[in-house]
């Protein structure tokens, strides 16, 4: 089984060899880089072509935003499995792309896992922990969803299901899971393990006032895919992120 592996860079010189050498030390052979830049300014580009042996396909080129640059990537791809690394994260251990891919059995369309906060300039520290739980589709009404980062789907859904929305601005992530697992009932798994470690300062938590407007995309993101949440489902997916600062 064949995994492409899509980062998106924008002036992202200081960590994208991080995440590359997350990749590079992974015990799965059959991996895919795809890297899509958004024109950097700095030496990203530079940084990115000392890993020709492990990146199969470079664009680089203005684009409209991250889930534009993603969407590129999904293009691109030729893996059976699709998963993103962004360019400020790092996969947690070597053996992450090797249990994936040991999740995929025929009725497996999609493998998610665990997700770990840790600060900027120290990778080994911390901050919050994302603990996912077994798939139920039930518990997007409680404000549930599969940590992002962590999310694997086999390509060909991409094709059948559409990719990521760009009608959103923050929350196009959210939507994409709650239609290819809700709407169109696709089946997941889940892989007790830390997968990803995520750099903290992502665009969505950055402000309130983006945080205020991934709420309201949330909301549309069921109006869009023509399902009705739950009154109370708005708001629980925020206060479900209180459990991962517990978790730490």
């Amino acid at each position: 089984m064949k995994v492409s592996i899509i980062t998106c860079t924008y002036n992202s010189a200081k960590t994208v060899g991080d995440a590359l050498d997350s990749l590079v030390s992974q015990n799965y052979d059959d991996i895919a880089s795809i890297v899509i830049d958004g024109a950097s300014q700095d030496n990203t580009l530079e940084v990115v072509s000392s890993y020709k042996d492990l990146v199969s396909n470079v664009v680089s080129e203005a684009d409209k935003g991250i889930y534009d640059a993603l969407n590129k990537g999904i293009a691109l791809a030729t893996g059976d499995v699709i998963g993103i690394l962004h360019s400020d994260d790092i996969l947690a251990s070597d053996d992450v792309i090797s249990r994936v891919v040991q999740c995929f059995d025929p009725s497996i369309d999609a493998v998610y896992g665990d997700l770990q906060y840790v600060e900027r300039a120290n990778t080994g520290k911390a901050t919050r922990n994302w603990i996912g739980k077994p798939f139920d589709r039930e518990l997007f009404y409680y404000g549930w969803m599969p940590a992002h980062p962590t999310f694997y789907l086999r390509a060909n859904r991409y094709r059948e299901f559409g990719v990521f929305n760009l009608d959103f601005y923050t929350s196009a992530d959210y939507e994409l899971l709650l239609r290819m697992l809700f709407k169109h009932r696709l089946n997941a798994k889940y892989l007790p393990m830390v997968m990803t470690k995520m750099r903290v300062g992502g665009q969505s938590n950055a402000t309130l006032k983006n945080r205020w407007i991934a709420n309201k995309e949330d909301a549309r993101a069921w109006r869009v895919n023509g399902i009705k949440a739950r009154f109370y489902t708005r708001w629980l997916k925020p206060l479900s992120k209180i459990t991962q600062f517990i978790n730490t």
